[in-house]
Protein backbone atom coordinates (compact mmCIF):
# COMPACT_ATOMS: atom_id res chain seq x y z
CA UNK A 1 0.00 0.00 0.00
CA UNK A 2 2.01 3.63 -0.78
CA UNK A 3 2.22 5.83 1.64
CA UNK A 4 0.03 8.46 2.05
CA UNK A 5 1.48 12.69 2.35
CA UNK A 6 -0.28 15.00 4.99
CA UNK A 7 -2.91 15.76 1.91
CA UNK A 8 -3.75 13.09 1.81
CA UNK A 9 -4.22 12.03 5.15
CA UNK A 10 -5.93 15.69 5.83
CA UNK A 11 -8.82 14.58 3.35
CA UNK A 12 -9.19 11.29 4.84
CA UNK A 13 -9.78 12.84 8.18
CA UNK A 14 -12.41 15.15 6.87
CA UNK A 15 -14.37 12.27 5.79
CA UNK A 16 -14.25 10.50 8.96
CA UNK A 17 -15.54 13.54 10.29
CA UNK A 18 -18.27 13.71 7.61
CA UNK A 19 -17.36 16.18 5.16
CA UNK A 20 -18.74 15.45 1.65
CA UNK A 21 -17.47 18.51 -0.05
CA UNK A 22 -14.50 21.29 -0.01
CA UNK A 23 -15.93 24.31 -1.18
CA UNK A 24 -12.88 26.84 -2.80
CA UNK A 25 -10.93 28.28 -5.61
CA UNK A 26 -7.67 26.33 -7.07
CA UNK A 27 -4.33 27.70 -6.55
CA UNK A 28 -0.61 26.60 -6.39
CA UNK A 29 -0.33 26.37 -2.39
CA UNK A 30 -3.74 24.12 -2.47
CA UNK A 31 -2.57 21.82 -5.05
CA UNK A 32 -1.60 19.18 -3.01
CA UNK A 33 -4.91 19.07 -1.06
CA UNK A 34 -7.46 19.75 -4.66
CA UNK A 35 -5.40 16.63 -5.80
CA UNK A 36 -6.23 14.46 -2.91
CA UNK A 37 -9.85 15.31 -3.49
CA UNK A 38 -9.48 14.40 -6.78
CA UNK A 39 -8.34 11.04 -5.60
CA UNK A 40 -10.72 10.22 -2.75
CA UNK A 41 -14.12 9.13 -4.11
CA UNK A 42 -15.81 9.90 -0.87
CA UNK A 43 -15.33 13.76 -1.10
CA UNK A 44 -16.27 16.40 -3.89
CA UNK A 45 -14.22 20.11 -4.69
CA UNK A 46 -16.54 22.37 -5.22
CA UNK A 47 -14.93 25.62 -7.56
CA UNK A 48 -16.42 28.59 -6.81
CA UNK A 49 -15.93 32.04 -8.58
CA UNK A 50 -14.90 33.58 -5.58
CA UNK A 51 -13.82 32.13 -1.75
CA UNK A 52 -16.05 34.48 -0.01
CA UNK A 53 -18.82 32.43 -1.72
CA UNK A 54 -17.12 29.46 -0.35
CA UNK A 55 -17.56 30.50 3.08
CA UNK A 56 -20.94 31.26 2.97
CA UNK A 57 -21.83 28.22 0.99
CA UNK A 58 -20.04 26.09 3.74
CA UNK A 59 -21.68 28.23 6.64
CA UNK A 60 -25.16 27.42 5.20
CA UNK A 61 -24.85 23.43 4.38
CA UNK A 62 -23.55 23.42 8.06
CA UNK A 63 -26.35 25.42 9.64
CA UNK A 64 -29.12 23.74 7.35
CA UNK A 65 -27.48 20.19 8.33
CA UNK A 66 -26.10 20.80 11.50
CA UNK A 67 -22.61 18.63 10.41
CA UNK A 68 -19.28 20.19 9.98
CA UNK A 69 -18.71 21.67 6.51
CA UNK A 70 -15.36 22.75 4.85
CA UNK A 71 -13.99 25.63 2.93
CA UNK A 72 -10.01 26.55 1.45
CA UNK A 73 -8.52 29.19 -0.02
CA UNK A 74 -5.45 29.19 -1.44
CA UNK A 75 -1.98 31.32 0.11
CA UNK A 76 -2.05 35.01 1.13
CA UNK A 77 -5.09 36.71 -1.52
CA UNK A 78 -6.76 33.11 -1.87
CA UNK A 79 -7.58 32.99 1.46
CA UNK A 80 -8.13 36.46 2.83
CA UNK A 81 -11.36 36.20 0.68
CA UNK A 82 -12.14 33.39 2.85
CA UNK A 83 -12.95 35.90 5.78
CA UNK A 84 -16.56 37.47 5.52
CA UNK A 85 -17.79 34.35 4.55
CA UNK A 86 -16.24 32.31 7.93
CA UNK A 87 -17.23 35.94 9.76
CA UNK A 88 -20.94 35.06 9.03
CA UNK A 89 -20.66 31.27 10.09
CA UNK A 90 -18.86 31.81 13.26
CA UNK A 91 -21.80 34.47 14.68
CA UNK A 92 -24.70 32.19 12.83
CA UNK A 93 -22.56 29.19 15.20
CA UNK A 94 -21.88 27.36 12.24
CA UNK A 95 -19.95 23.93 12.47
CA UNK A 96 -17.10 25.36 9.18
CA UNK A 97 -13.28 23.86 8.89
CA UNK A 98 -11.55 26.00 6.78
CA UNK A 99 -8.13 25.57 5.20
CA UNK A 100 -5.90 28.89 4.41
CA UNK A 101 -3.16 27.12 2.75
CA UNK A 102 0.47 29.21 3.12
CA UNK A 103 3.52 30.07 1.41
CA UNK A 104 6.68 27.47 1.63
CA UNK A 105 7.42 27.01 5.25
CA UNK A 106 10.81 27.80 4.77
CA UNK A 107 9.91 31.14 3.84
CA UNK A 108 7.40 32.41 6.48
CA UNK A 109 8.92 35.69 8.11
CA UNK A 110 10.15 36.34 5.15
CA UNK A 111 7.97 39.34 3.26
CA UNK A 112 7.78 36.24 0.69
CA UNK A 113 5.22 36.97 -2.44
CA UNK A 114 1.57 36.44 -1.07
CA UNK A 115 2.52 36.11 2.14
CA UNK A 116 0.23 36.60 5.19
CA UNK A 117 -0.21 35.13 8.44
CA UNK A 118 -3.48 33.39 8.42
CA UNK A 119 -3.33 32.02 11.76
CA UNK A 120 -3.29 35.40 12.99
CA UNK A 121 -5.84 36.44 10.79
CA UNK A 122 -8.78 34.78 11.18
CA UNK A 123 -8.56 34.42 15.26
CA UNK A 124 -11.53 36.71 15.51
CA UNK A 125 -13.90 34.89 13.57
CA UNK A 126 -12.70 31.24 14.86
CA UNK A 127 -12.19 29.34 17.98
CA UNK A 128 -9.24 27.71 16.75
CA UNK A 129 -6.63 29.05 14.30
CA UNK A 130 -3.43 27.68 14.05
CA UNK A 131 -0.69 26.78 11.67
CA UNK A 132 0.40 23.17 10.52
CA UNK A 133 4.53 23.19 10.64
CA UNK A 134 5.25 19.84 10.33
CA UNK A 135 3.36 16.52 9.11
CA UNK A 136 3.68 14.90 12.44
CA UNK A 137 1.29 17.73 14.13
CA UNK A 138 -1.20 17.36 11.40
CA UNK A 139 -3.52 14.95 12.52
CA UNK A 140 -3.81 15.74 15.82
CA UNK A 141 -4.44 19.73 15.20
CA UNK A 142 -6.88 18.72 12.51
CA UNK A 143 -8.84 16.78 14.72
CA UNK A 144 -8.35 19.55 17.64
CA UNK A 145 -9.47 21.92 14.99
CA UNK A 146 -12.92 19.83 14.01
CA UNK A 147 -13.63 19.08 17.72
CA UNK A 148 -13.53 22.97 18.69
CA UNK A 149 -15.67 23.90 15.47
CA UNK A 150 -18.42 21.47 16.09
CA UNK A 151 -18.12 21.17 19.89
CA UNK A 152 -18.12 24.68 20.23
CA UNK A 153 -20.68 25.38 17.47
CA UNK A 154 -18.70 27.90 14.62
CA UNK A 155 -15.40 27.89 12.98
CA UNK A 156 -11.84 26.53 13.34
CA UNK A 157 -9.10 27.87 10.49
CA UNK A 158 -5.98 25.91 10.25
CA UNK A 159 -3.02 27.33 7.81
CA UNK A 160 -1.01 24.48 5.83
CA UNK A 161 2.02 25.90 3.89
CA UNK A 162 2.06 23.54 0.20
CA UNK A 163 5.49 22.13 0.87
CA UNK A 164 4.04 20.51 3.95
CA UNK A 165 1.08 19.01 2.52
CA UNK A 166 3.13 17.51 -0.42
CA UNK A 167 5.56 15.68 2.56
CA UNK A 168 5.06 12.27 3.51
CA UNK A 169 2.55 11.44 6.64
CA UNK A 170 4.13 9.75 9.31
CA UNK A 171 4.16 6.09 9.38
CA UNK A 172 2.56 5.80 12.51
CA UNK A 173 -0.08 8.27 12.68
CA UNK A 174 -2.71 8.08 15.63
CA UNK A 175 -6.33 7.06 14.40
CA UNK A 176 -8.32 9.43 16.31
CA UNK A 177 -11.85 9.01 17.29
CA UNK A 178 -13.51 12.39 16.54
CA UNK A 179 -16.52 13.93 17.98
CA UNK A 180 -19.52 14.90 15.35
CA UNK A 181 -22.21 15.35 17.66
CA UNK A 182 -23.08 17.52 20.57
CA UNK A 183 -24.72 16.33 23.90
CA UNK A 184 -27.39 17.57 25.46
CA UNK A 185 -27.09 20.40 28.62
CA UNK A 186 -29.15 20.68 31.68
CA UNK A 187 -29.06 23.04 34.27
CA UNK A 188 -28.31 22.24 38.02
CA UNK A 189 -31.44 21.46 40.11
CA UNK A 190 -30.64 24.48 42.31
CA UNK A 191 -31.04 26.69 38.70
CA UNK A 192 -33.93 25.16 38.36
CA UNK A 193 -35.72 25.31 41.70
CA UNK A 194 -34.87 29.18 41.24
CA UNK A 195 -36.10 29.91 38.19
CA UNK A 196 -39.31 27.97 38.75
CA UNK A 197 -39.87 30.14 41.87
CA UNK A 198 -39.54 33.37 39.82
CA UNK A 199 -42.35 31.75 37.55
CA UNK A 200 -44.58 30.89 40.38
CA UNK A 201 -44.54 34.24 41.91
CA UNK A 202 -44.76 36.12 38.76
CA UNK A 203 -47.91 36.83 37.42
CA UNK A 204 -47.04 38.52 34.09
CA UNK A 205 -44.64 36.05 32.36
CA UNK A 206 -43.25 36.84 28.66
CA UNK A 207 -40.99 34.42 26.36
CA UNK A 208 -38.79 35.89 23.92
CA UNK A 209 -37.06 32.92 22.05
CA UNK A 210 -34.25 32.82 19.07
CA UNK A 211 -32.56 30.31 17.39
CA UNK A 212 -31.29 28.16 20.41
CA UNK A 213 -35.44 27.27 20.28
CA UNK A 214 -34.64 24.73 17.19
CA UNK A 215 -35.83 21.67 18.41
CA UNK A 216 -37.84 22.52 20.89
CA UNK A 217 -40.87 23.69 19.47
CA UNK A 218 -43.47 21.24 21.38
CA UNK A 219 -41.64 22.22 24.85
CA UNK A 220 -42.09 26.21 24.47
CA UNK A 221 -46.01 25.60 23.18
CA UNK A 222 -45.95 23.44 26.23
CA UNK A 223 -44.30 25.72 28.94
CA UNK A 224 -46.43 28.99 27.19
CA UNK A 225 -49.76 26.83 28.10
CA UNK A 226 -49.07 26.29 31.49
CA UNK A 227 -47.57 29.43 32.17
CA UNK A 228 -50.11 31.40 29.90
CA UNK A 229 -47.61 33.44 28.58
CA UNK A 230 -47.10 35.55 25.07
CA UNK A 231 -44.56 34.35 23.00
CA UNK A 232 -42.44 36.55 20.53
CA UNK A 233 -39.26 35.90 19.01
CA UNK A 234 -36.14 37.66 17.21
CA UNK A 235 -34.93 36.95 13.81
CA UNK A 236 -33.37 34.05 14.13
CA UNK A 237 -36.18 32.22 16.39
CA UNK A 238 -38.96 33.02 13.54
CA UNK A 239 -38.55 29.56 11.98
CA UNK A 240 -38.53 27.80 15.15
CA UNK A 241 -41.43 28.85 16.96
CA UNK A 242 -43.48 31.28 14.66
CA UNK A 243 -45.38 28.80 13.20
CA UNK A 244 -48.20 26.23 14.99
CA UNK A 245 -47.71 28.77 18.32
CA UNK A 246 -51.28 30.03 19.41
CA UNK A 247 -49.50 32.18 21.91
CA UNK A 248 -47.86 34.02 19.34
CA UNK A 249 -47.31 38.10 19.79
CA UNK A 250 -44.95 38.61 16.33
CA UNK A 251 -41.25 39.43 16.41
CA UNK A 252 -38.83 42.24 18.33
CA UNK A 253 -35.72 44.30 17.14
CA UNK A 254 -35.42 46.69 13.96
CA UNK A 255 -37.33 44.50 11.57
CA UNK A 256 -39.95 44.18 14.34
CA UNK A 257 -43.99 43.77 13.99
CA UNK A 258 -47.20 42.86 15.86
CA UNK A 259 -47.22 43.22 20.09
CA UNK A 260 -43.54 41.42 20.52
CA UNK A 261 -42.44 44.69 22.43
CA UNK A 262 -44.99 45.73 24.40
CA UNK A 263 -45.34 42.25 25.47
CA UNK A 264 -41.54 42.11 26.88
CA UNK A 265 -41.99 45.72 28.80
CA UNK A 266 -45.38 45.36 30.78
CA UNK A 267 -44.83 41.50 32.22
CA UNK A 268 -42.72 41.37 34.94
CA UNK A 269 -40.65 38.87 34.21
CA UNK A 270 -39.29 38.31 30.83
CA UNK A 271 -37.43 34.56 29.98
CA UNK A 272 -34.77 34.72 26.84
CA UNK A 273 -34.79 31.39 25.42
CA UNK A 274 -31.54 30.59 23.25
CA UNK A 275 -31.09 34.35 22.27
CA UNK A 276 -28.06 36.26 21.66
CA UNK A 277 -30.66 39.47 20.90
CA UNK A 278 -28.38 42.28 20.21
CA UNK A 279 -30.67 45.18 20.40
CA UNK A 280 -30.14 45.94 23.93
CA UNK A 281 -32.68 49.39 23.05
CA UNK A 282 -35.96 46.84 22.57
CA UNK A 283 -35.23 45.10 26.14
CA UNK A 284 -36.88 46.22 29.42
CA UNK A 285 -34.77 47.57 32.31
CA UNK A 286 -37.50 47.56 34.94
CA UNK A 287 -39.10 43.65 34.71
CA UNK A 288 -37.12 40.91 35.97
CA UNK A 289 -34.88 38.97 33.15
CA UNK A 290 -34.11 35.27 33.29
CA UNK A 291 -31.68 33.76 30.31
CA UNK A 292 -31.39 30.44 29.47
CA UNK A 293 -28.67 29.72 27.27
CA UNK A 294 -26.25 26.79 26.11
CA UNK A 295 -23.73 29.22 25.54
CA UNK A 296 -22.20 30.54 28.89
CA UNK A 297 -20.23 33.86 27.37
CA UNK A 298 -23.66 34.77 26.16
CA UNK A 299 -25.66 35.27 29.28
CA UNK A 300 -26.03 38.62 30.73
CA UNK A 301 -24.40 40.28 27.69
CA UNK A 302 -27.44 41.92 26.27
CA UNK A 303 -29.41 43.10 29.61
CA UNK A 304 -28.89 42.76 33.33
CA UNK A 305 -30.03 39.46 34.55
CA UNK A 306 -31.85 38.26 37.36
CA UNK A 307 -30.88 34.61 36.70
CA UNK A 308 -28.77 33.12 34.34
CA UNK A 309 -29.41 29.28 33.58
CA UNK A 310 -26.86 27.48 31.86
CA UNK A 311 -28.69 25.10 29.54
CA UNK A 312 -30.14 24.25 26.49
CA UNK A 313 -33.81 25.01 25.88
CA UNK A 314 -35.47 21.57 25.45
CA UNK A 315 -33.60 20.08 28.25
CA UNK A 316 -34.28 23.49 30.28
CA UNK A 317 -37.85 23.23 29.63
CA UNK A 318 -38.31 19.28 30.12
CA UNK A 319 -37.03 19.87 33.64
CA UNK A 320 -38.69 22.77 34.36
CA UNK A 321 -42.13 22.31 33.53
CA UNK A 322 -42.94 19.66 36.17
CA UNK A 323 -41.88 22.16 39.06
CA UNK A 324 -44.24 25.00 37.74
CA UNK A 325 -47.34 25.63 38.87
CA UNK A 326 -50.08 25.71 36.45
CA UNK A 327 -51.57 29.60 36.23
CA UNK A 328 -55.01 29.99 35.68
CA UNK A 329 -55.27 33.47 34.66
CA UNK A 330 -54.94 34.40 30.66
CA UNK A 331 -55.87 37.87 31.38
CA UNK A 332 -52.68 39.31 30.35
CA UNK A 333 -51.70 36.68 27.83
CA UNK A 334 -55.05 37.40 25.69
CA UNK A 335 -54.69 41.37 26.07
CA UNK A 336 -51.39 40.83 24.20
CA UNK A 337 -52.78 38.72 21.40
CA UNK A 338 -55.41 41.23 20.96
CA UNK A 339 -52.81 43.78 20.22
CA UNK A 340 -50.80 41.84 18.31
CA UNK A 341 -54.57 41.23 15.75
CA UNK A 342 -54.57 44.91 16.00
CA UNK A 343 -51.11 45.96 15.02
CA UNK A 344 -50.92 43.49 11.76
CA UNK A 345 -54.62 44.73 10.83
CA UNK A 346 -53.47 48.58 11.15
CA UNK A 347 -50.58 47.48 8.87
CA UNK A 348 -51.94 45.38 6.13
CA UNK A 349 -54.60 48.18 4.61
CA UNK A 350 -51.84 49.98 2.76
CA UNK A 351 -50.76 46.96 1.06
CA UNK A 352 -54.10 45.87 0.25
CA UNK A 353 -55.00 48.87 -1.44
CA UNK A 354 -54.71 48.39 -5.56
CA UNK A 355 -51.71 46.32 -4.56
CA UNK A 356 -51.70 44.31 -8.16
CA UNK A 357 -52.14 47.07 -10.32
CA UNK A 358 -49.34 49.26 -8.39
CA UNK A 359 -46.53 49.80 -10.89
CA UNK A 360 -43.65 49.53 -9.81
CA UNK A 361 -44.37 46.46 -8.23
CA UNK A 362 -44.91 46.22 -3.99
CA UNK A 363 -41.77 44.02 -2.92
CA UNK A 364 -44.09 43.40 -0.30
CA UNK A 365 -46.87 41.94 -2.85
CA UNK A 366 -43.97 40.04 -4.84
CA UNK A 367 -42.85 38.36 -1.14
CA UNK A 368 -46.36 37.61 -0.12
CA UNK A 369 -47.15 35.33 -4.08
CA UNK A 370 -43.22 33.92 -3.45
CA UNK A 371 -44.95 32.86 -0.06
CA UNK A 372 -47.53 31.01 -1.22
CA UNK A 373 -46.38 29.50 -4.43
CA UNK A 374 -43.38 28.21 -2.58
CA UNK A 375 -42.82 24.17 -1.57
CA UNK A 376 -43.72 23.38 2.06
CA UNK A 377 -40.21 22.46 2.81
CA UNK A 378 -38.19 25.20 0.89
CA UNK A 379 -35.55 26.41 2.01
CA UNK A 380 -35.06 30.79 1.67
CA UNK A 381 -31.67 32.17 1.40
CA UNK A 382 -32.62 35.94 2.39
CA UNK A 383 -30.44 38.84 1.43
CA UNK A 384 -29.55 41.58 4.12
CA UNK A 385 -31.24 44.61 3.70
CA UNK A 386 -34.70 45.15 2.63
CA UNK A 387 -35.21 41.09 1.87
CA UNK A 388 -34.64 40.39 5.24
CA UNK A 389 -37.84 42.97 6.09
CA UNK A 390 -39.50 41.06 3.66
CA UNK A 391 -38.59 37.47 4.36
CA UNK A 392 -39.66 38.39 8.37
CA UNK A 393 -42.62 39.73 7.57
CA UNK A 394 -43.94 37.63 4.46
CA UNK A 395 -42.63 34.16 4.26
CA UNK A 396 -44.59 31.91 6.32
CA UNK A 397 -42.72 29.22 8.39
CA UNK A 398 -44.16 25.67 8.96
CA UNK A 399 -41.78 23.69 10.51
CA UNK A 400 -40.46 22.11 7.35
CA UNK A 401 -39.22 25.47 5.45
CA UNK A 402 -35.83 26.94 6.21
CA UNK A 403 -35.54 30.76 6.21
CA UNK A 404 -31.42 31.38 6.28
CA UNK A 405 -29.32 34.81 5.86
CA UNK A 406 -26.54 36.90 7.54
CA UNK A 407 -28.45 37.65 10.26
CA UNK A 408 -25.99 37.96 13.03
CA UNK A 409 -23.18 39.24 10.58
CA UNK A 410 -25.22 41.65 8.76
CA UNK A 411 -23.08 40.97 5.29
CA UNK A 412 -24.44 41.86 1.81
CA UNK A 413 -24.61 39.33 -0.93
CA UNK A 414 -25.15 36.30 1.27
CA UNK A 415 -28.35 34.94 -0.17
CA UNK A 416 -27.02 33.54 -3.96
CA UNK A 417 -23.69 31.94 -2.07
CA UNK A 418 -25.72 30.21 0.64
CA UNK A 419 -27.93 29.08 -1.96
CA UNK A 420 -25.33 27.08 -3.36
CA UNK A 421 -24.61 25.34 -0.35
CA UNK A 422 -28.36 24.59 0.17
CA UNK A 423 -28.74 23.30 -2.97
CA UNK A 424 -25.87 20.79 -2.82
CA UNK A 425 -27.16 19.61 0.42
CA UNK A 426 -30.21 17.97 -1.68
CA UNK A 427 -30.53 19.41 -5.43
CA UNK A 428 -34.60 18.09 -4.89
CA UNK A 429 -35.03 20.32 -1.92
CA UNK A 430 -36.58 23.77 -3.45
CA UNK A 431 -33.73 26.49 -2.96
CA UNK A 432 -35.10 30.42 -3.80
CA UNK A 433 -32.97 33.16 -3.13
CA UNK A 434 -34.23 35.92 -2.11
CA UNK A 435 -31.79 38.18 -3.52
CA UNK A 436 -31.68 42.51 -3.40
CA UNK A 437 -30.27 43.73 -6.60
CA UNK A 438 -27.22 45.39 -4.75
CA UNK A 439 -26.23 42.11 -3.16
CA UNK A 440 -26.49 40.07 -6.12
CA UNK A 441 -24.61 42.07 -8.63
CA UNK A 442 -21.82 42.33 -5.73
CA UNK A 443 -20.95 38.37 -5.88
CA UNK A 444 -22.77 38.12 -9.44
CA UNK A 445 -19.52 35.95 -10.61
CA UNK A 446 -20.89 32.50 -8.86
CA UNK A 447 -24.15 32.60 -10.69
CA UNK A 448 -22.22 30.76 -13.43
CA UNK A 449 -21.15 27.93 -10.37
CA UNK A 450 -25.16 27.39 -10.46
CA UNK A 451 -24.45 26.93 -14.08
CA UNK A 452 -21.76 25.11 -14.22
CA UNK A 453 -23.37 22.32 -11.70
CA UNK A 454 -26.77 22.70 -12.90
CA UNK A 455 -28.00 23.41 -9.53
CA UNK A 456 -31.46 23.99 -9.99
CA UNK A 457 -31.44 27.27 -7.41
CA UNK A 458 -34.23 29.57 -8.00
CA UNK A 459 -33.22 33.71 -7.27
CA UNK A 460 -35.83 35.69 -7.13
CA UNK A 461 -34.59 39.40 -7.54
CA UNK A 462 -35.85 42.37 -5.71
CA UNK A 463 -34.46 44.83 -8.30
CA UNK A 464 -35.59 48.54 -6.72
CA UNK A 465 -31.96 49.83 -8.82
CA UNK A 466 -31.09 51.17 -4.47
CA UNK A 467 -29.50 49.95 -1.93
CA UNK A 468 -33.02 50.33 0.00
CA UNK A 469 -31.77 49.73 3.60
CA UNK A 470 -29.13 51.95 3.45
CA UNK A 471 -31.54 54.71 1.76
CA UNK A 472 -33.82 54.18 4.68
CA UNK A 473 -30.54 54.79 7.33
CA UNK A 474 -29.91 57.81 5.41
CA UNK A 475 -33.47 58.93 5.93
CA UNK A 476 -33.90 58.33 9.66
CA UNK A 477 -30.84 59.92 10.22
CA UNK A 478 -31.92 63.39 8.71
CA UNK A 479 -29.37 63.09 5.40
CA UNK A 480 -30.59 62.76 2.04
CA UNK A 481 -30.05 60.02 -0.14
CA UNK A 482 -26.18 59.54 -2.07
CA UNK A 483 -24.44 57.72 -3.53
CA UNK A 484 -27.37 54.45 -3.10
CA UNK A 485 -28.91 54.51 -6.93
CA UNK A 486 -27.47 51.48 -9.19
CA UNK A 487 -27.62 51.64 -12.17
CA UNK A 488 -28.52 48.09 -13.32
CA UNK A 489 -28.96 46.53 -16.24
CA UNK A 490 -31.24 43.26 -17.09
CA UNK A 491 -30.38 40.79 -15.00
CA UNK A 492 -32.56 38.61 -17.15
CA UNK A 493 -31.08 39.03 -20.57
CA UNK A 494 -27.13 37.95 -18.11
CA UNK A 495 -29.11 35.01 -16.96
CA UNK A 496 -29.95 33.63 -20.05
CA UNK A 497 -26.14 34.41 -21.37
CA UNK A 498 -24.89 32.64 -19.11
CA UNK A 499 -26.87 29.95 -20.11
CA UNK A 500 -29.84 29.88 -17.59
CA UNK A 501 -32.95 30.94 -17.52
CA UNK A 502 -34.17 34.31 -17.04
CA UNK A 503 -37.42 36.31 -17.21
CA UNK A 504 -38.01 39.81 -15.99
CA UNK A 505 -41.15 41.05 -14.25
CA UNK A 506 -42.51 44.63 -14.63
CA UNK A 507 -46.34 44.07 -14.19
CA UNK A 508 -48.22 42.78 -11.21
CA UNK A 509 -50.18 40.56 -13.45
CA UNK A 510 -47.16 38.63 -14.37
CA UNK A 511 -45.44 37.87 -11.19
CA UNK A 512 -47.37 34.70 -10.31
CA UNK A 513 -47.08 33.07 -13.90
CA UNK A 514 -43.29 33.97 -14.13
CA UNK A 515 -42.40 32.30 -10.92
CA UNK A 516 -44.32 29.50 -11.42
CA UNK A 517 -42.64 28.70 -14.78
CA UNK A 518 -39.35 29.28 -12.76
CA UNK A 519 -39.69 26.85 -10.31
CA UNK A 520 -40.62 24.32 -13.10
CA UNK A 521 -37.96 25.08 -14.39
CA UNK A 522 -35.04 21.77 -13.64
CA UNK A 523 -31.56 23.83 -13.99
CA UNK A 524 -31.00 27.62 -12.66
CA UNK A 525 -33.53 30.53 -12.97
CA UNK A 526 -33.85 33.90 -12.15
CA UNK A 527 -36.73 35.96 -12.22
CA UNK A 528 -36.14 39.43 -12.37
CA UNK A 529 -38.46 42.13 -10.95
CA UNK A 530 -38.69 45.43 -11.00
CA UNK A 531 -39.85 46.78 -7.76
CA UNK A 532 -40.64 49.88 -6.09
CA UNK A 533 -37.82 51.95 -4.37
CA UNK A 534 -40.44 54.06 -2.94
CA UNK A 535 -41.72 50.77 -0.31
CA UNK A 536 -40.94 52.75 2.84
CA UNK A 537 -42.92 55.70 3.99
CA UNK A 538 -40.91 58.10 6.46
CA UNK A 539 -43.40 58.75 9.19
CA UNK A 540 -44.14 62.65 9.46
CA UNK A 541 -41.80 64.05 11.99
CA UNK A 542 -38.16 62.67 12.50
CA UNK A 543 -37.66 62.38 16.22
CA UNK A 544 -34.30 63.32 17.38
CA UNK A 545 -33.39 59.89 19.00
CA UNK A 546 -34.02 58.40 15.22
CA UNK A 547 -30.67 60.59 14.38
CA UNK A 548 -27.92 57.84 15.58
CA UNK A 549 -29.62 55.47 12.80
CA UNK A 550 -31.35 52.56 14.24
CA UNK A 551 -32.52 53.70 17.82
CA UNK A 552 -35.42 52.73 19.34
CA UNK A 553 -36.85 55.37 17.67
CA UNK A 554 -36.45 54.25 14.24
CA UNK A 555 -38.55 51.11 14.51
CA UNK A 556 -41.47 53.66 14.03
CA UNK A 557 -40.88 53.54 10.55
CA UNK A 558 -44.16 52.12 8.85
CA UNK A 559 -43.71 49.80 6.35
CA UNK A 560 -46.22 51.12 3.19
CA UNK A 561 -47.40 46.44 3.52
CA UNK A 562 -48.78 44.09 5.57
CA UNK A 563 -47.57 41.10 7.13
CA UNK A 564 -48.58 38.28 4.86
CA UNK A 565 -50.36 34.78 6.16
CA UNK A 566 -49.41 36.16 9.78
CA UNK A 567 -52.37 37.87 9.79
CA UNK A 568 -54.66 35.20 9.08
CA UNK A 569 -52.60 33.70 12.06
CA UNK A 570 -52.93 35.99 14.65
CA UNK A 571 -56.94 36.26 13.75
CA UNK A 572 -57.30 32.66 14.48
CA UNK A 573 -55.85 32.67 17.66
CA UNK A 574 -57.80 36.07 18.81
CA UNK A 575 -60.88 34.00 17.89
CA UNK A 576 -59.07 31.25 20.35
CA UNK A 577 -59.43 33.17 23.08
CA UNK A 578 -62.08 32.46 25.70
CA UNK A 579 -65.13 34.69 26.25
CA UNK A 580 -66.33 35.10 29.36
Amino acid sequence: MAKQNVAEQFVDILTRAGVKRLYGVVGDSLNPVVDAIRRNAAIDWIQVRHEEVAAFAAGAEAQLTGKLAACAGSCGPGNLHLINGLYDAHRSMAPVLALASHIPSSEIGLGYFQETHPDQLFRECSHYSELISNPQQMPRVLQTAIQHAIGRGGVSVLALPGDIASEQAPDKAIDHALVTSLPSVRPGDSEIDKLADLIDTAKRVTLFCGSGTAGAHAEVMEFAERVKSPVGHALRGKEWIQYDNPYDVGMSGLLGYGAAYEATHECDLLILLGTDFPYNAFLPDDVKIVQVDVRPEHLGRRSKLDLAVWGDVKETLRCLIPRVQAKSDRRFLDKMLKKHADALEGVVKAYTRKVEKHVPIHPEYVASVLDELADDDAVFTVDTGMCNVWAARYISPNGRRRIIGSFSHGSMANALPQAIGAQFIDRNRQVISMSGDGGFSMLMGDFLTLVQYELPVKIVLFNNSSLGMVELEMLVAGLPSYGTTNRNPDFAAIARAAGAYGVRVEKPKQLAGALKDAFKHRGPALVDIVTDPNALSIPPKISAEMVSGFALSASKIVLDGGVGRMLQMARSNLRNVPRP
